[in-house]
């Protein structure tokens, strides 16, 4: 395992190094964009990168924040600071449990080997998500980019002092119930503590009210005529000349990353040329340090509404991180282990949380740049993480300088290449079940919840590819056949020499594809399709591999149909799985004895020759 990770060591060291380089920018506009700061999109590449590598399946993986992820913990992190006053530091113990149950539940996954069937979620599906996340990220920074911070604008501010005094009396409310004080007792207590409210408490929370008011895309859309009237053009100059060179520099070349250019660039002109920009939230010096309030102020109550936000977090990183490991294997002609990427991915995240991070994945763009920069082992995704915790701690504080507006800009162009534009351009040549489910996905997601607009988009894919499944079935299997020369136009190859004789007495029903609850009402109408001068029917198997309970009560029920019909019923070529269905409730040997099951259309035939006479 050691000479596997140190060689190449070179190639891995100057990987790794790119990649860092590569990472910084992303992590930190993300950490911005998920209401956490920069220090945690910092923290969430330096842990979720290091042991990401370091456990994971896939040698040249390069995690940390991702798109994806950061969209969806943004819209956790407002639900639960919004549901705890709008208290940054009150709610961020329950946001990093939450975080923490999400990479619990990718170590799960991948011990139970969920890995494989990740492959399994629709197209519409992802590509409607990915969309919506890129339009998520442009509408919610548009205010940023012009300048517009709603905490300071005073007047917006001010119009909240009503519903913000409310709030507080509510609180001293909720006190005195807690204090087992009888409000309308004793209402003088109430006067006396709300008399003590200051001014500055009223404009605290007015600035609470107005900040979540703006928050996300209906906030931002709500918000953006005051934006576009109060736009700061110093803001709007440093994000557009951002999105410039990140566009630009890649037409000069791509050996040296256009976005960490930008960063560095403007950053750099804003700061000496001593503008009076807005700049990011103080990243903090040192090493992480844990956040074990996480554990002792635990209440599940709090973080019980987001577990299936954080099984939504565990798939989504666990689907991202499992895609680029598809790319690193056709880079670098290797082989990932799903299983272990998952619980790599799982034990990353779930340390970034306990140290504060955002959650995040295995990331496209850094891995690319990692194989092509020499990177061939996980010495090189943990290098990364060691370069970014070593500019944390050097540099920490003259990053702290970096413009709002640069990140901003940073995030416009991340969210313009999110978007999966396969997906858009098929649209005039997709069926419209698919694109339906692709613009539902793609309009609740941005409109609102990512999370339940996923779960929808699968339900409806699932209800539609069922609906085809049992379509197809059951126009592949609706032929009952008579085997008379006149009605025996649908004969599979086999069925053509059969006994004259014997033609008006037996019907045959051939199934073609799993007999399942989508297909269930279509096959029970066999019963009413069967004349009564028959005397058998051969219900041909060997093209239906599955059954499922729906389908298998469906068989028993046309089976003892044509049983009081006095019609004997004989199974052709039954499948392992059907036929331990049928024995576990004893359609076999009850209802159809073993000696009417035959292993092919010859035996049946053989059979039907000696032991059915004509009865005409």
């Amino acid at each position: 395992m050691t000479k596997n990770i140190f060689s190449n060591f070179r190639g891995n060291l100057f990987g790794g190094i790119t990649a860092g380089i590569v990472a910084l920018p992303l992590a930190l506009a993300f950490g911005v964009q998920s209401g956490l700061g920069a220090d945690a999109g910092l923290y969430g590449a330096i842990f979720i990168g290091f042991f990401a590598s370091l456990f994971g399946g896939t040698n040249t993986q390069i995690s940390g924040p991702t798109a994806p992820m950061t969209a969806v913990s943004m819209v956790l992190v407002a639900g639960i600071i919004a549901t705890n006053n709008g208290d940054v530091e009150q709610a961020l113990p329950y946001i990093l449990l939450v975080f923490l149950m999400a990479g619990l539940m990718q170590i799960l996954l991948g011990i139970t080997g969920v890995g494989k069937y990740i492959k399994y979620i629709p197209y519409p599906v992802v590509s409607g998500f990915m969309t919506a996340i890129g339009v998520i990220i442009l509408i919610t920074q548009i205010l940023p980019v012009l300048g517009y911070y709603s905490e300071e604008d005073t007047t917006f501010i001010d119009t909240f002092k009503p519903k913000a005094e409310e709030v507080l009396l509510n609180k001293i409310l909720q006190d005195e119930a807690g204090e087992g004080i009888l409000v309308l007792q004793d209402f003088k207590e109430t006067i006396s503590r709300s008399e003590k409210i200051s001014e500055e408490e009223v404009f605290q929370e007015s600035k609470t009210l107005a900040k979540a008011a703006t928050s996300g895309v209906i906030g931002a859309i709500k918000a953006l005529p005051r934006a576009i009237s109060n736009i700061q053009w110093l803001e709007f100059i440093l994000a557009s000349l951002t999105i410039f060179i990140i566009y630009g520099f890649k037409k000069i070349t791509t050996k040296i990353p256009s976005t960490l250019v930008a960063l560095l660039v403007i950053s750099a002109g804003a700061y000496f040329l001593k503008l009076d920009y807005q700049p990011i939230d103080q990243i903090p010096g040192g090493f992480p340090i844990p956040n074990l309030n996480m554990f002792s102020q635990f209440e599940f109550a709090q973080i019980s509404p987001y577990v299936f936000t954080a099984l939504t977090l565990a798939f989504l990183g666990s689907i991202d991180s499992l895609l680029t490991s598809v790319v690193a294997d056709n880079m670098t002609k290797t082989k990932h282990n799903p299983n272990r990427e998952l619980m790599g991915q799982g034990i990353g995240n779930s340390v970034a949380a306990i140290f504060g991070g955002i959650p995040g994945a295995g990331a496209t763009i850094r891995t690319v740049v990692n194989i092509k920069s020499g990177g061939t082992t996980k010495l090189s995704g943990m290098t990364a993480a060691v370069l970014l915790l070593v500019i944390l701690l050097a540099l920490g504080t003259i990053a702290s300088q970096i413009p709002a507006a640069v990140l901003a800009g940073i995030l416009i162009t991340v969210g313009i290449g999110v978007m999966d534009y396969k997906g858009l351009k098929a649209i005039p040549k997709m069926q419209k079940a698919e694109v339906s489910i692709m613009l539902v996905v793609l309009l609740l997601s941005v409109f609102w919840n990512l999370v339940y607009a996923v779960g929808i988009g699968l339900i409806l894919a699932s209800i539609i590819f069922m609906k085809k499944i049992g379509d197809l079935t059951a126009g592949k299997s609706s032929v009952v056949s008579l085997l008379n020369a006149d009605e025996f136009s649908g004969a599979w190859p086999d069925e053509t020499d059969f006994p004259v004789k014997l033609k008006e007495e037996i019907f045959i029903k051939r199934l073609e594809g799993p007999l399942f609850f989508g297909y269930t009402s279509d096959f029970q109408k066999l019963a009413l399709e069967i004349p009564e001068m028959a005397t058998h029917v051969i219900i041909r198997m060997g093209k239906s591999p599955y059954i499922d309970q729906s389908g298998l009560y469906a068989m028993e029920e046309v089976l003892m149909e044509i049983s009081r019909k006095g019609i004997k019923p004989m199974f052709e070529d039954l499948q392992p799985q059907p036929r331990a269905m049928m024995e576990r409730i004893e359609i076999i040997p009850n209802l159809v004895p073993p000696e009417l099951i035959f292993k092919d259309f010859s035996a049946a035939l053989a059979y039907s020759r000696k032991n059915i006479q004509d009865v005409v």
